[in-house]
């Protein structure tokens, strides 16, 4: 009953609201207000602020560049396995799709059509495999790339923000096809991969490596890149102005032999060997 309560609050909650207010404080750039927001953070939970770029967590300009920072060079071992972890996080779920259905939780399953809104794109991925990462609040909250490829198009899905830590997962039903989310389709020498960042309440925005924030809209709006954007593998893909949920999606052309135990929970880092 208590459960239900909760999951019920979560579905009143004025979710766009407080977030579009999280954002514009998390912008400010007032000093005292800027310094108490990333003092409290802090606090709250275990930075590890001496492996970020800019150690002294006061000399950032405002909270949302302090939650996004980076990272100094040698924070993160890039391994030599073929697929790599594009996040810190832990996973949430992961392994070889039924088809076209992807664990969301214990019970509960979306499909890649709901997911990428595009069912063309999603018969690329039929039989193949997944994962999900979860990035918690204390976790780097860049996304990078898991393994060389082309970037041929991305699709910004617009949609609902509910939160995405695990006790809603568990609870709403195909949460990360409601959400607000951002598709990146790439081309690889083992085949298709999607990866989508998707939103939750409080993220102020998803953002880009090569476009910087990613506007909201009410419709589905796609980009194709004529010329297809090379990334290497750990090179940077982009962040989320506040903690969310990542999934990497490969058609069954990939083959993956997973090395990390796709264990609920499972702790991961960037760089860190997902398969060969």
């Amino acid at each position: 009953m208590i459960n239900k309560l909760k999951i019920f609050w979560h579905y009143l909650l004025p979710k766009l609201l407080l977030t579009k207010l999280a954002n514009k404080l998390a912008n400010s750039n007032i000093p005292w207000l800027k310094n108490y927001l990333i003092t409290y953070f802090i606090n709250k939970y275990p930075i590890n602020m001496l492996e970020a770029a800019e150690e002294n967590p006061l000399n950032y300009a405002t909270f949302n560049d302090f939650f996004t920072r980076k990272l100094k060079t040698l924070a993160r071992t890039i391994s030599a396995s073929r697929f790599i972890s594009p996040a810190d996080g832990f996973i949430s779920q992961g392994g070889r799709l039924q088809v076209n259905k992807l664990l969301q939780a214990k019970g509960i399953y979306y499909t890649l059509e709901q997911l990428l809104a595009c069912s063309d794109e999603a018969k690329k991925y039929y039989s193949g495999d997944f994962v999900t990462i979860y990035l918690s609040p204390k976790d780097y909250h860049r996304i990078h790339m898991p393994i060389d490829g082309n970037l041929v198009k991305q699709t910004y899905i617009p949609g609902k923000l509910f939160s995405v830590q695990p006790f809603t997962t568990e609870n709403i039903p195909g949460l990360f096809s409601r959400n607000e989310r951002l598709v990146l389709h790439f081309e690889t020498a083992f085949g298709p991969m999607a990866l989508v960042l998707v939103g939750a309440t409080i993220v102020g925005c998803i953002g880009t490596a090569w476009g910087g924030d990613i506007p909201r809209h009410n419709k589905i709006h796609t980009q194709v890149f004529e010329k297809p954007l090379p990334i290497q593998k750990g090179s940077e893909l982009g962040y989320f102005k506040l903690g969310s949920t990542v999934i990497m999606t490969l058609s069954s052309q990939a083959n993956i032999q997973w090395q990390t135990k796709l264990i609920n929970g499972a702790p991961i880092l960037l760089g860190q060997a997902l398969g060969d």
